[in-house]
């Protein structure tokens, strides 16, 4: 049966215990939760690809309590990065680095690079220094669903097959890390998170150049993404209610997640209102998008929100979440 664990030292043990073992824990970091293994050790991670339903191909973060470990995972570092990881580390960032040959193939997808980050959350942080080694940690949910932000967003995803979770409270950023490519000069940006690109070009003097065709694969990165179960739109605050009686019409009962909108007297399905700050929208969109989705609606609507710097992660996740082409 799977045990949600309050942070004890006990708790803290056996789930060391369990990473050396070679099985999975879910712990919490302050982004979202993750389901771990051992990076040293390919038969975990190939474990943790099967249970989560991950492509081979489809690389995944290693998590580290120190930047002493570093030259362990990293065969370089260049002086941006250390930039970055002293500015922004513990946090959420993630750095593509070239890896060093004692990483396992798996955790890359087979590429000669590794996602490196040190979390910020003290439970996750206390994990890591406890267990001594660096732990592999997608977000806990099957591939491509919506991220957990709580202990329990975990097991109702996994029940009986993951027997562990660690339960940190919920999480304080709410979306994945921002990952930053140094693999081939400038820093190049692969997925917005929780480190805005103003925040990173103030310290790297510029801002992160895009991705191109030849960037590394990395976590989240595919068109369809986070995504509910139930179908998800995206529709601007003053269409709401048109898309809405439309659906209604149709006999679709009908979830809206707004964040600006106001709900309308005929409206008759589940409406959620999220912060109308991106930080405060960010730190609840996923425990949102779950809720709706497990609410028995037909359709999910959500607003779109601003088209502005600050919002790019979240509009990315959102992006991602509502596309339909390859779902």
């Amino acid at each position: 049966m799977t045990t949600i664990r309050a942070p004890s030292t006990d708790a803290v043990a056996l789930a060391v215990q369990r990473l050396r073992a070679g099985e999975l824990v879910g712990f919490p970091t302050e982004t979202v939760y993750g389901l771990g293994a051992d990076a040293a050790n390919a038969q975990a991670v190939v474990k943790l690809f099967a249970i989560k339903g991950r492509p081979a191909n489809h690389p995944v973060i290693v998590h580290l309590a120190s930047t002493a470990d570093l030259d362990r995972w990293a065969r370089r570092i260049p002086p941006a990065a250390r930039l970055l990881i002293e500015k922004f580390t513990p946090g959420p960032l993630t750095l593509i680095l070239p890896k060093s040959v004692h990483v396992p193939d798996v955790v890359t997808g087979g590429q000669g690079k590794v996602g490196l980050r040190f979390p910020s959350h003290k439970l996750a942080q206390r994990l890591l220094r406890e267990f001594g080694g660096g732990i592999a940690a997608p977000s806990a949910n099957r591939f491509g669903r919506v991220s957990p932000t709580t202990a329990q967003h975990v097991a109702d995803e996994f029940g009986d097959e993951l027997p562990l979770i660690l339960d940190g409270g919920p999480c304080d950023v709410g979306i994945e890390s921002t990952i930053i490519d140094f693999t081939r000069g400038a820093a190049v940006l692969l997925r917005p998170g929780g480190v805005s690109t103003t925040q990173l070009a103030e310290v790297l003097g510029y801002a992160p150049l895009p991705q191109t065709a030849r960037s590394p694969r990395v976590s989240g990165g595919l068109p369809s993404h986070y995504a509910p179960k139930t179908e998800t739109q995206l529709v601007k605050p003053f269409a709401i209610a048109q898309a809405y009686r439309t659906a209604a019409r149709a006999g679709r009962r009908v979830g809206v997640l707004a964040r600006s909108a106001v709900r309308f007297d005929d409206f008759k399905g589940v409406w959620r209102q999220a912060g109308p700050e991106w930080s405060s929208y960010a730190r609840v969109l996923y425990a949102e998008l779950r809720l709706l989705d497990a609410a028995g609606m037909d359709l999910i609507l959500v607003e779109e929100p601003p088209a502005a710097v600050d919002w790019l992660a979240v509009n990315d996740r959102l992006t991602r979440a509502t596309h339909r082409e390859q779902r």
